[in-house]
């Protein structure tokens, strides 16, 4: 089963628990190359409701963690609308919603199978797939998506700095990785690392590696 997030773009988010967003959206090409067409998900959608096959909803994709029900997903002209409802009975759903209503999760992802697509240049164009299950996930994959929500934050500049290849500050770092969704914690730690064996080739693999691990928390 293949996965692929978007920004989350909640319509409605009641203290109920009550859902309503784009769990996909058309015409957007992710990073590997994909961008899911209009019509995509009609047939599949319609084979569900015959068969009584429900679509998921998870937290992070996990099988063992349901949070809700998704009650209706439809097409329009944007994109797959999600309208559902988590069930606060279930801990998770209920720190869902909190992280929901704070601006923590930026992002629903939809686990699904490929059908039916076509190469265009570099991309693939998803033309029938299968939707599984749909899950609030803390980041989105999607790095556009990314960029726009971290140029809201006016960081505008910084992202032109390292676009130019120039070192950032202990403080602009912070900022972008901040604005990345990153803890004060986890952004302070890798501005550190970023800053760590400037002109050192030996010391940048290094400096790679606890980068990463940094962002993995």
């Amino acid at each position: 089963m293949e996965t692929k997030a978007f920004p989350l773009e909640l319509k409605e988010l009641t203290d109920e628990g009550v859902i309503e967003g784009y769990a996909s959206i058309f015409g957007n090409v992710d990073n590997g190359g994909d961008k899911v067409m209009p019509g995509a998900f009609v047939e599949g959608l319609a084979k569900a409701r015959q068969t009584g096959r429900t679509v998921k909803m998870l937290w992070n994709h996990n099988p063992s963690e349901p949070i809700g029900v998704w009650e209706d997903l439809a097409e329009d002209s944007k994109g797959l609308r999600a309208k559902g409802r988590l069930v606060l009975e279930v801990a998770r759903a209920r720190e869902v919603l909190a992280l929901m209503k704070a601006g923590a999760l930026s992002a629903l992802s939809i686990g699904y199978m490929t059908l039916k697509s076509a190469p265009d240049g570099n991309m693939r164009l998803l033309e029938k797939v299968d939707l599984y299950e749909v899950s609030p996930v803390t980041f989105p994959m999607n790095e556009r998506a990314r960029i726009s929500s971290v140029k809201a934050d006016g960081c505008d500049d910084i992202i032109n700095k390292l676009a130019a290849g120039d070192r950032l500050t202990e403080r602009e770092f912070e900022k972008l990785a901040k604005g990345l969704g990153l803890s004060n914690s986890q952004a302070e730690r890798a501005a550190r690392i970023h800053l760590k064996g400037q002109g050192d080739p030996a010391a940048a693999v290094s400096e790679a590696d606890q980068f990463w691990a940094a962002l993995r928390g």
